[in-house]
């Protein structure tokens, strides 16, 4: 078993985690952070599914990646945005998602028990 203090974290790991949302239309999302949207309650059944299929170290950097701030999370977000060029992630990296994010953050803390 991996210890959480031994994982390192990288900017990969942090897209990884967020990539459900590149695959998104861009339109939609910006809806759903516009009216802060809970998608994680929305799709609860399917969020239980990963946390099934999910190896324990991939739960650990989950885990490590929602204790970031969102400020940090976002940063990342920017980041990845300017190499890549993908509107969803200038959609999430915009100051407007930051209550989507936490509110987000919150319920896949409740759904995974974390």
């Amino acid at each position: 078993m991996t210890r959480e203090d031994a994982i390192t974290i990288t900017e990969k790991d942090v897209l990884n985690t967020m990539d459900i949302f590149t695959k998104v239309p861009s339109i939609l999302l910006g809806r759903w952070v516009s009216k802060n949207k809970n998608l994680v309650k929305t799709f609860e059944d399917q969020v239980q599914g990963y946390k099934n299929q999910v190896s324990l170290e991939d739960m650990q950097k989950l885990e490590l990646i929602m204790k970031m701030p969102v400020s940090q999370l976002q940063n990342i977000l920017q980041k990845a945005y300017l190499q890549t060029g993908k509107k969803q992630l200038k959609i999430l990296s915009s100051p407007q998602a930051r209550p989507f994010i936490e509110t987000n953050l919150l319920e896949l803390k409740r759904v995974l028990d974390l």
